[in-house]
């Protein structure tokens, strides 16, 4: 069985590990590395966009986009069983001054009637 819980209980095999080791590599940084423009540009085309950003955990690619979506002080509806809710912490009060309020649903979906009854913002006391 492939346990796919997280990007931190999974272990690179031995095949894995050896073509990691012979990658051609750069630095990202300044967008020299081979490898890692390969696959942003392979997700990016497989996906229809523009472009593609490879970040090392899926949790900094939720915050990243958490970030990108948000401004401070946004309300964030979330299915209650939401990855982001339960398992990474208050990340994104901290890293992008939002607040998560985590609704109900069925199997981390959201239904668009359930979602008006709960939006906020009328009020400037309010997260918008």
């Amino acid at each position: 069985m492939i346990d796919l819980r997280s990007d931190t209980v999974t272990k690179p095999t031995t095949e894995m590990r050896k073509i990691m080791a012979e990658a051609e590599v750069g630095d990202d940084v300044f967008a020299e590395d081979p490898t890692v423009n390969a696959l942003q540009d392979k997700v990016a085309n497989l996906f229809g966009f523009e472009a593609g950003l490879f970040v090392p955990s899926g949790t900094m690619g939720n915050q990243l986009s958490v970030n990108v979506l948000t401004e401070p002080g946004d309300e964030v509806l979330i299915e209650q069983t939401g990855h982001i809710f339960n398992y990474e912490s208050t990340a994104a009060a901290h890293l992008s001054s939002v607040l998560l309020n985590p609704q109900p649903g069925d199997k981390g979906k959201l239904s668009a009637e359930r979602l008006d009854d709960s939006l906020r913002g009328n009020h400037e006391w309010e997260p918008h």
